[in-house]
């Protein structure tokens, strides 16, 4: 049994501060082992907040602990995306300027399969995934592995990565993995297990998941595997605060803790995992810190860098004012999706216009905004369509969308309108819903 320390609110990046003994102590003879990890997840391609990441890192880096410790870095996947080769360039300098260590091959890292060649000698971190089975001809296939050793101050870590179950649903170019396999959830689990064992039977007793599975899986893989320490998760987009026992505090098959993580999406917050190990590699003290990346500066060299591949931004107007970004943006009201959706509404003409919650991936500031920040918040590069719906098909898109607010994980997000009105109960129905025209009249719809 561990005694967690739950520090969502500390400001600062002091591993260790104010954790608890466990009650069960180590030997007196032997130093526990003290570890500090630096996590992130799923960014996909949003280079400002990797550019304030990288403010937050430094800070981690020129901390000075009162007692020796390792510091590690890592990465659960999906700070890729799409296929435009600027953007994962992007990617993978920052992933280098924050010495990440190793990243789990989210679905994300397969989405340029014609080129990924030519980015694949930039990384200088590893590619993990062993559940999948890469094909030789394929250019990650010699980039990606299984697992490996990762040594700091003499100790020992096996890191070991998943791609995500549902890979091939989330791929556009699915075609051209149908020759990869990507196992099942169980046969995952048999994977990891595999890795586990062959990690231990070379003397490693301090193992790390690099996870893009999901919360929900990832909670499984803990308790169906022994030996795994830490899952540092993503995928699901889950923001999993603290440490709390029987939610992402469980326990493996042989009773040792297991700690997971995930620190949301699109890079609005990253994660410090602080560690006490004993001398079996068994965890006895744990401090999870998740810190908004907003409240950091952003960083000036690498924002340069990022301009020298992006191309220098273009200022397209000011911001004079604008409300701090929502807490749930697949299902809060957000004001700064209502102004898109309001522009192109008014851009298109359109008797209405409709935005789903999950293209919406930043907020606006006030300040000058330029085409950097217009990126950022919507990268998928989605076009606009007109295109005529009845108005049963727009209320039953407003109904299957509202019941976000109960689904798991929130998916897929309600809808932002532009000419509709319309309020969502606790329980994910729709009322109150009225057409407003450009004149702002206003007709109830039954």
């Amino acid at each position: 049994m561990i005694t967690p320390v739950n520090a969502y609110k500390t400001t600062n990046l002091i591993p260790l501060t104010g954790l608890v003994n466990s009650p069960n102590k180590c030997d007196k003879d032997k130093q526990p082992v003290r570890t500090s990890i630096f996590y992130i997840n799923d960014f996909h391609g949003k280079s400002i907040n990797i550019e304030r990441t990288m403010t937050a890192s430094n800070a981690f880096d020129n901390f000075t602990p009162s007692k020796p410790e390792d510091r590690l870095k890592f990465s659960s996947g999906d700070i890729q995306l799409g296929e435009i080769e600027k953007v994962n360039q992007v990617a993978v300098a920052g992933q280098n300027a924050l010495h990440v260590m190793a990243s789990a091959m989210g679905n994300h890292e397969y989405d340029m399969p014609k080129s990924i060649h030519k980015i694949i000698p930039d990384m200088k971190y590893k590619l993990l995934a062993c559940n999948i089975d890469i094909r030789p001809e394929y250019p990650l296939s010699k980039k990606v592995e299984k697992s490996y050793i990762q040594e700091v101050n003499g100790h020992k870590y096996g890191v070991i990565g998943t791609s995500p179950t549902d890979l091939i649903s989330r791929l556009k170019y699915s075609r051209l993995f149908e020759k990869h396999e990507i196992h099942n959830i169980d046969k995952t689990i048999d994977d990891i297990q595999q890795e586990v064992d062959k990690l231990k039977s070379q003397g490693i007793n301090k193992i790390i998941l690099l996870s893009h599975l999901g919360y929900g899986y990832d909670r499984k893989v803990a308790q169906k595997t022994d030996g795994i320490d830490v899952i540092l998760g993503g995928h699901s987009h889950n923001l999993v605060l603290d440490v709390k026992e029987g939610e992402n505090l469980l326990y493996d098959k042989s009773g040792n803790p297991v700690v997971i993580t995930q620190a949301g999406r699109d890079g609005k917050y990253f994660g410090v995992l602080n560690l006490e190990f004993d001398q079996n590699g068994v965890i006895k003290k744990v401090q999870n810190n998740v810190t908004p990346t907003r409240g950091f500066k952003r960083n000036a060299p690498l924002r340069y860098m990022f301009e020298k591949i992006l191309g220098k931004p273009e200022i397209v107007g000011v911001v004079k004012s604008a409300p701090p970004p929502i807490t749930n943006d697949l299902t809060d009201p957000n004001p700064h999706a209502q102004f898109i959706v309001d522009c192109m509404r008014k851009e298109l003409d359109a008797d209405i216009a409709l935005l789903s919650a999950a293209n919406v991936r930043g907020y606006f500031e006030s300040g000058n905004l330029d085409t950097r920040v217009l990126e950022d918040m919507s990268p998928f590069k989605n076009n606009l369509t007109i295109t005529p719906y009845t108005e049963k098909e727009i209320v039953e898109a407003l109904k299957a969308t509202a019941k976000s607010v109960v689904n798991m994980n929130n998916k897929p997000g309600i809808i932002h309108p532009s000419g509709l009105r319309y309020c969502i109960d606790k329980n994910g129905d729709i009322s109150n819903l009225y057409f407003i025209d450009k004149d702002g009249k206003q007709t109830k719809i039954d």
